[in-house]
């Protein structure tokens, strides 16, 4: 698309310059958890890799593994990321019930304006670069999860390997089923699938939305499962972007901070890179025990599951590691955090959590969708 078009498109998509892209991390840029994952069909099988994406295996694989990474890797920038899938052990036939997907799970909140379930329903556009090792039909699908259950799958095709396409797709408005409620749960899928076995396709979800039915509708219309049947095949995708209207506009560039507070709404990992940098403050509850507060950067979705590694309380000059940690209270905006370890600490006196001596140390906040 020339500069011109993509200006009228702009223009005539009769949306706001900012705030167009529904997905956060479109990008790929954020990857708090680290940059690269592995999974296996008898270990993980449903990851985060970089933030508010995940990739899921379901079924019965019994070989595929690989590693889903943040790579430097961008059709238009020398310095820009993606997202990429290599496959390690390739499943030796795919099983009609196995099914491979990479996703973006909606706040409900955040889709409010499409209005679904009514007259007023609004068309939405998917737009995204995508680079593959093996080419042919693939689909992707948009799933409404609250009230009456709807989805509706589009394919697109991967003409040239390992060759960066730009794909645009537009779903058309749903006015049926219900609307999204207007709450911080699941509002909407919007899916990339890389492999589907035949009890995954066939259920009448290609092209148009439908109450749904089952799994037969989950990934309809796509026509290859070789990401997943072929040692050392790749799928990657970066620019990311689903807005309102039948127009695809030019990728929204958010800035570093943005996105990241973005992203921290679901999912916020304290990991200094320095020994014994500080994680939170707090003060001794008893002998083997102190309450800690961390504060959040920005409000989280919910109140989020804690985890931890390599903690360590200290008061004054003395440490012990921490042993075990629990919820004693948090909130969407701070956790309230109940640490033990094995030796007494005067009651009252303040206390620090720190990394212990590692900078491995983390502290995990999860609310993700």
């Amino acid at each position: 698309m020339s500069k011109a078009a993509e200006l009228a498109a702009l223009i005539g998509s009769q949306t706001a310059l900012s705030d167009r892209n529904i997905l956060i991390n479109g990008g790929m840029t954020v990857a708090q958890r680290g940059t690269s994952t592995s999974m296996a069909h008898d270990g993980t099988t449903d990851a985060f890799g970089v933030d508010r994406f995940r990739i899921s295996m379901g079924g019965t694989h019994e070989q595929l593994d690989g590693t889903f990474a943040q790579v430097t890797d961008h059709p238009l920038s020398v310095s820009g990321k993606s997202s990429k899938w290599t496959t390690g052990t390739a499943e030796s036939s795919y099983d009609s019930d196995e099914y491979f997907y990479f996703a973006q799970l909606i706040e409900a909140q955040n889709v409010q304006h499409l209005q679904y379930g009514g007259s007023n329903a609004q068309s939405v556009t998917l737009s995204f670069y995508v680079k593959s090792s093996v080419t042919g039909t693939f689909a992707c699908n948009l799933y409404k999860p609250d009230n009456t259950l709807r989805i509706i799958n589009k394919t697109y095709a991967i003409s040239s390997a390992n060759t960066w396409e730009k794909k645009t797709i537009t779903f058309p408005a749903d006015t049926g089923g219900g609307g999204i409620n207007n709450d911080n749960g699941q509002g909407l899928y919007a899916v990339w699938h890389l492999a589907a076995g035949s009890g995954s396709v066939g259920g009448g979800s290609n092209g148009a939305w439908k109450t749904y039915g089952g799994l037969t509708d989950w990934a309809d219309g796509q026509a290859t499962n070789a990401v997943a049947t072929t040692a050392g095949a790749t799928w990657q995708v970066t620019d990311c972007q689903l807005e309102v209207g039948e127009q695809a506009t030019p990728f929204e560039h958010r800035s570093v901070h943005d996105e990241l507070a973005r992203c921290q709404r679901y999912y916020f990992e304290s990991q200094p890179t320095t020994s014994y940098a500080m994680q939170g403050i707090g003060a001794v509850f008893d002998g083997d025990s102190s309450d800690i507060v961390v504060y959040f950067p920005t409000t989280m979705r919910t109140k989020p599951t804690f985890t931890f590694s390599n903690l360590a309380i200290f008061v004054g000059t003395s440490g012990q590691a921490v042993t075990a940690a629990g919820d004693a209270g948090s909130t969407t905006n701070a956790s309230f955090i109940r640490t033990t370890y094995s030796s007494a600490f005067t009651v009252g006196q303040a206390a620090v959590l720190v990394n212990n001596n590692n900078v491995d140390g983390y502290a995990r906040f999860d609310a993700e969708l």
